[in-house]
Order: structure tokens, then sequence, then C-alpha cells
């Protein structure tokens, strides 16, 4: 993976002091929506919030792999961090934390896994709700317009239902998601779910090897795969069988943006693994939150 040329000149915002906490959005989103943990984090940590490649204020790319990922954080871990950091990400974030960490053992404290998809999203995604979900945002991101106009397209994004036929995003969704989601895509390259799309998303990552080469205690976040997760059973009990130190914290009805709809649930858990897992007693009051 580190063969792959990372991306120059990331857009990110730092704020608060303290240890350095890494944050890393999912795939179609940016910085801000880590927004409702910002604000508890900054009192404890030197949080820095990154627009990914092709994402938010960032520069767009020529690949967007999940390795090409790997390797921009990486090099900011490398270049930006003077010492050890914490890694969350968030879905497609996750999958980029725990390959950070994979090859930076010597920087990477501790990472936090908010329900990474692995093949969900990779080449298990063909007809699927998620593929059904992301050409619908590609054609969104495509056409673009206000965000209300995206707003609208994305409620009518058809999904097919496990029972048969099929349900309108806006269904699922309500209206206040939808036009953050909206508001994210405008922002979008169109081109960074044309391997999601594909299947070929997590080409040159192999799951679950990268896995086995991390070293720092993890945090795994698992949000319900009946109510819209994105992390299977099978590969949450792979990953918790393959990090040697890995916490698993279920997150029952719960769907994939576990961050956002459920704050408080995921910053106690946050707290909890961090003045836990880690920190020696002299550095705990600088991490609880």
């Amino acid at each position: 993976m580190s063969e792959v040329p990372p991306a120059t000149n990331l857009q990110r915002s730092t704020c608060g002091s303290g240890p350095v906490l890494l944050l890393l959005h999912g795939v179609t989103r940016c910085g801000p929506d880590w927004e409702a943990l910002l604000p508890a984090l900054a009192e404890h940590w030197t949080v820095i919030a990154l627009d990914q490649r092709g994402h938010g204020a960032s520069p767009r790319g020529d690949r967007y792999l999940v390795t090409d990922y790997v390797a921009d954080a990486v090099r900011i871990v490398r270049e930006e961090a003077a010492d050890s950091v914490v890694l969350f990400g968030h879905s497609l974030g996750a999958m980029v934390a725990a390959a950070v960490a994979a090859e930076l053992p010597d920087r990477v404290r501790g990472i936090i896994l908010e329900d990474p998809p692995f093949h969900t999203m990779g080449n298990r995604i063909g007809g699927t709700a998620w593929e059904a979900q992301f050409l619908g945002m590609k054609d969104a991101a495509q056409k673009g317009g206000s965000t209300e106009d995206i707003t609208d397209a994305l409620a009518e994004i058809r999904l097919p239902a496990s029972g048969g036929g099929f349900k309108r995003l806006g269904d699922l969704r309500d209206r206040a998601s939808l036009a953050w989601s909206a508001q994210c895509l405008s922002q979008l390259d169109p081109e960074v779910l044309t391997p999601v799309i594909e299947g070929r998303w997590l080409d040159g990552y192999a799951f679950p090897e990268v896995l086995s080469r991390v070293r720092c205690p993890a945090l795994l976040l698992q949000a319900d795969p009946g109510a819209g997760g994105a992390l299977t059973d099978a590969d949450a009990e792979t990953v918790v069988e393959v990090i040697p130190d890995c916490r698993h914290v279920r997150f029952p009805g719960c769907g994939h943006n576990l961050h956002r709809d459920q704050p408080g649930i995921v910053l106690r858990a946050f707290a909890y693994f961090a003045t836990s897992c880690y920190f020696s007693k002299n550095e705990l009051t600088k991490a609880p939150l």
C-alpha cells in the first residue's frame, strides 16, 4: 500500500489541545461530518478532521481505491504528527485507520473502527441496496444543482427491499439526514464512487491480513446490520479474532452513521476505551471526556 502515491494539500481542520486524534470520515462525507463529537473531543485532544481525497475541499485524485486513502493518511501521520496518534475512522475511514495502524505500528497508539464495511462495499456489493444507493448518489452528484435539488434526488433513490420490491431512500432517512448527504455530495468528485459501484474498491487491501498486523489496542463499533449497518456479524467476529487487543461494542437497532445518530453513546465508548486500554495513569487527566 505504501507504493500508492499520496495526495497533497488535503484539507483538514484542527481544534483542541492534548494528544493527537485524527478523524477519518466515510465515503461521500467530509471532515465536518464529525461536528456532533468535536466539542467534547476538543476538550482533551488535538483533533484533526480530514477531508479525504475527492471529498469536501480536498483536491480531486486520479484513483479512489481504499489503498489510495491509506497512502494519504500514512503521509499525514508521518509528516504532521510529532508524536503517536489515535485514529478514529468511520466506514471507509475505519478501513483506512486499520491499515495505517498496520503500516505504522510505532506511530499509532490506538484505533477506533466505526462500522467498517469491508467487502459489504467491496466484492459483495453487486445487487445490494448499497450498490443502488451509490449508483443514485453518483448520478445526483453528477447532475448537481442546489442542495435542495440534490436532497430531492436522494429521496427518490430506489433500494431493493429484503422482502421484495423497493423502498425509497426518503422513506428510510429523514430530510435533515438527506440534506446533509446532499451538502457533502455537492463537494464530491463523482468518480469517488466508481470503484465502489464496480466492486473493486478494496483491490490491494488484503482483509483480514491487514488487521493481523495491527499491534495497538482497537475499539470496534458495530451498527446493526438489520438497521442499515454495513459491518456483518461474520466480519466483526473476524476483526475481533485477528486484532490481538480488540474491544467490540454493538449498537442494536442503530444504522451505519453511529457518530451522528448516537453521539453520546459513541463518546462514552470512546472515553472508556481511551482511559482503560492504553493510557498510563499520569495521562488520564488529559484523555477522558
